[in-house]
């Protein structure tokens, strides 16, 4: 425990560090913002203003509740937060030390905040611990759809259903695999996964259809000698993002952190090599708007392409994954240019990106709801169905303040609440 508090200690001193200093920032929102302070055209106030409107709601409605579910720290959870701290103090040697302090102060806080949190609700009256635990149930086995949606949205919904069918196929297949024991090695029965096969079989159809895409366009290539300087600027600040890196990958490894609501699902129900997977599926998505926005900013992420994250749940132990965390971001860094350039070449890979992160929502848009919404009912029969549907009603009315794949984890919190209030006024008993 002191080890996995200190790495989150130090990733929040580095992470506000960072982004006080102009040299990385989490939230991609905000990348583009950081030069216009850095060059004199926005007031450092006007910064922190910008970086609290768009960092606090995902903190408080998105990474806080899907992390409490999860038992695993949502990485928005940290760094969103110290994106906010490093971006409300002037930059200066005494401001910058300042913000690592707070940033440290706030890894702390994060870290033992969830074991307050959990620990709290299992003392209640109605413990919806485990009711709550419910949310992540549907993200479990939803996430191997992901893949087809991004073909059906970027090449036609016949090759979509296409993808989705053969991916359906194969996972039945393991399935049927898995329980006759057909497979196996000294003996010894192989368990397969079947969403971790039919992710894999559905990411194969996605890149086998994105690669058949050629170009000679040489927009990114073209962005990044022109933004020559912002490139060298990161390749300035690489030794601290190695170390940013270096910490992330550790941290997954140790299972305290994860890079996205669907990897975060499937570490917590102990399916480790799926979560790599998926976090592996979830990088490639965002290397395109994380590589364009890096060379037009000079603006680099804690994360970088969020490789990072499979790496750590991947090694053999903390140590190794902070060495190929590090060494992650040192490649991705000085390989931005050809990186530019490989994306001019395959702009069917480029697009990829954009249709994987929409993929990826719609899927934890519909995952955490139903999972909201059984979570609620399973802590306050027939109430929590009523809740979690007029919430989610209501939010939408009311222009979607709640982000969607927040509204069931919060719903669920919410129920969770209502029901001991309800216990303590003797208008509940809870299920045995």
């Amino acid at each position: 425990m002191v080890l996995e508090a200190g790495i989150l200690i130090l990733l929040g001193v580095v992470g506000a560090v960072m982004a006080n200093m102009g040299i990385a920032v989490f939230n991609d929102g905000l990348r583009p913002v950081v030069p216009e302070n850095l060059e004199g055209r926005m007031s450092r106030k006007e910064l922190s203003v910008t970086a609290f409107a768009m960092s606090f709601g995902l903190v408080i409605g998105f990474g806080i509740p899907i992390s409490i579910a999860g038992g695993i720290l949502l990485i928005h959870s940290i760094l969103l937060g110290t994106d906010i701290i490093g971006l409300s103090l002037n930059k200066g040697k005494v401001s910058t030390a300042i913000a690592g302090l707070i940033g440290g102060l706030y890894g702390a806080g994060v870290y033992f905040g969830l074991q307050f949190v959990v620990a709290g609700f299992e003392k209640l009256p109605l413990n919806f611990v485990d009711g709550f635990n419910l949310v992540g149930a549907p993200v479990v086995v939803s996430f191997m759809v992901f893949p087809a949606i991004a073909i059906a949205l970027q090449f036609g919904v016949k090759k979509g259903i296409i993808a989705f069918l053969v991916a359906a196929i194969a996972r039945q297949i393991i399935v049927f695999t898995n329980t006759e024991q057909l497979i196996s090695i000294g003996g010894t029965p192989v368990v397969l996964s079947p969403e971790g096969i039919s992710l894999v079989v559905g990411m194969i159809f996605l890149m086998t259809f994105a690669i058949r895409e050629k170009s000679d366009d040489t927009s990114l290539s073209t962005l990044a000698s022109l933004f020559v300087d912002r490139v060298n600027r990161i390749k300035k600040h690489v030794w601290i993002l190695m170390v940013s890196g270096g910490l992330i990958s550790a941290a997954a490894n140790y299972l305290i952190v994860a890079g996205d609501p669907i990897s975060l699902n499937l570490l917590s129900e102990g399916k480790i090599s799926e979560g790599a997977i998926a976090s592996f599926a979830k990088a490639i998505g965002f290397v395109p708007l994380i590589a364009s926005t890096a060379i037009a900013t000079g603006v680099y992420g804690p994360a970088g392409f969020t490789f990072v994250f499979g790496a750590g749940i991947l090694s053999p132990n903390p140590l190794v994954a902070a060495v190929a965390g590090a060494l992650i971001i040192f490649a991705e860094v000085w390989l931005l240019t050809y990186l530019a350039k490989f994306l001019d070449r395959y702009p069917g890979v480029r697009a990829s990106g954009e249709n994987i992160r929409t993929a990826m929502t719609r899927v934890l848009e519909v995952a955490l709801l139903i999972g909201g919404a059984n979570a609620a009912n399973a802590i306050v029969p027939g109430f929590g169905f009523f809740a979690i549907a007029g919430i989610y009603l209501l939010n939408e009315a009311a222009g979607r303040p709640i982000v969607r794949m927040a509204v069931g984890p919060l719903g669920a919190i919410a129920v969770g609440v209502i029901g001991n209030i309800l216990v303590l006024l003797g208008l509940f008993t809870p299920p045995q």
